[in-house]
């Protein structure tokens, strides 16, 4: 028996979400009872030197009235046309399932509104940790914990440039270069390197673990453009590793989600995780603290994520997620989180006395933002200009 699907856009992913049904075609099968052909490859472009130039449609109606196809396959990339395709194919009662962080974190809810409404799936495992299967452990593994906390690494271009700076006595910007050399940072890297990418990851992570979806202009976003050299020195001499982290956590039913640079200690398994390579820790009330850890981008792994919700949903495990919307009275105001901060300043000051100097920079006890905003401005104001300042995970 044979099941059809349709994949959108022909780039990166999608071409490797075909390479993977038809590499593993006869195992899939083997496993599942069905086989399962692509029908349609929707894309502006022609390939003509690809052993699927035969599928290639320019004409999106082609797919949405053939019965054949049950689920289509987006990987667009963008909130538009992604979301009026997606609806549109849930809509003609095909199921959709996506690697396009995007178009999730921004539009999630009417696209789950319209899942519900047709009876069908909306599945999304891809947009978050590429091939680590982060959305399933906790929709599935941890469905029966109360989830405390998610904190991780979520984007690869950043760690791969974070590492660099570490291990190599790169700065950010030949770091960055090098990225780009090799293919792990785009021409304009804004996404990545301004916390954007992780911004969007980090929404969809607190909307599975809390119900709610959290704006993402409600997420407090910084990237990892300030983050200097000496920085990663005085902070690996002292026992830390600078990471770019997406955390969120709730407190009372409501929600907190921030994307920024901090200290990872040591004893910290974040801190070991280098180069492209994602991690994420979830922490559950029955289970305590999960770690997962791989491949976050990627032609195969990523690729390999969409074509297991493909697999769930034509084998009838397909699940179509209810969030609400987080509303201003459910987000926790980033001025008041609290965490100990690490400061850099031109000169000593006693404003810092009763911090912990680690030569060249001090760590100072909790605080919450507003706090150390306001010890900042003293700072600056007293002459001891601050030259660096950055949150401290734990």
């Amino acid at each position: 028996m044979k099941k059809y699907i349709a994949i959108l856009g022909f780039g990166v992913v999608g071409s490797g979400c075909a390479d993977v049904l038809d590499t593993n075609k006869k195992l899939i099968a083997e496993r599942c009872g069905f086989e399962i052909e692509v029908k349609y490859i929707l894309d502006l472009r022609d390939f003509p030197q690809s052993p699927y130039a035969d599928k290639i449609v320019h004409d999106y109606n082609v797919i949405l009235s053939d019965p054949e196809v049950e689920l289509v396959a987006e990987m667009m990339g963008g909130s538009h046309p992604a979301l009026e395709f997606s609806l549109a194919a849930m809509d003609a009662k095909k199921s959709v399932v996506t690697s396009n962080k995007e178009v999730v974190a921004t539009h999630g809810l009417e696209l789950l509104s319209c899942a519900k409404e047709n009876a069908v799936s909306y599945m999304f495992e891809a947009s978050v940790g590429g091939g680590i299967p982060v959305i399933h452990t906790i929709d599935t593994s941890l469905v029966q914990n109360d989830i405390k906390e998610i904190s991780g690494i979520l984007n690869g271009t950043t760690n791969y440039i974070l590492t660099q700076m570490n291990t190599a006595g790169a700065d950010f910007e030949s770091a960055l270069k090098e990225a780009q050399a090799k293919g792990y940072a785009e021409a304009d890297p804004s996404a990545d390197v301004d916390g954007i990418d992780a911004c969007r990851k980090i929404a969809i992570l607190a909307s599975l673990a809390f119900g709610k979806l959290i704006p993402t202009e409600c997420i407090h976003t910084e990237g990892v453009r300030t983050v200097a050299r000496k920085d990663v020195e005085i902070a690996a001499a002292a026992g830390y590793a600078i990471k770019l982290i997406g955390r969120t956590f709730a407190d009372n039913k409501n929600i907190c989600a921030y994307v920024c640079p901090m200290l990872v200690k040591n004893n910290d398994p974040l801190s070991t995780v280098n180069d492209v390579f994602n991690g994420i820790k979830i922490n559950g009330d029955a289970v305590g603290e999960v770690m997962l850890y791989g491949r976050g981008a990627g032609k195969l792994p990523t690729a390999s994520a969409v074509v297991s919700d493909i697999i769930n949903i034509l084998s009838g495990s397909g699940v179509s997620y209810s969030w609400q919307k987080a509303e201003g009275s459910d987000i926790i105001d980033f001025d008041n989180v609290v965490s100990k901060q690490y400061i850099r300043t031109s000169s000593k000051s006693a404003l810092l006395d009763g911090a912990l100097d680690i030569g060249g920079a001090y760590i100072t006890g909790e605080m919450s933002e507003a706090e150390a905003e306001e010890l900042v401005k003293k700072l600056n104001a007293s002459g001891a200009d601050v030259l660096a300042r950055i949150r401290i995970l734990g």
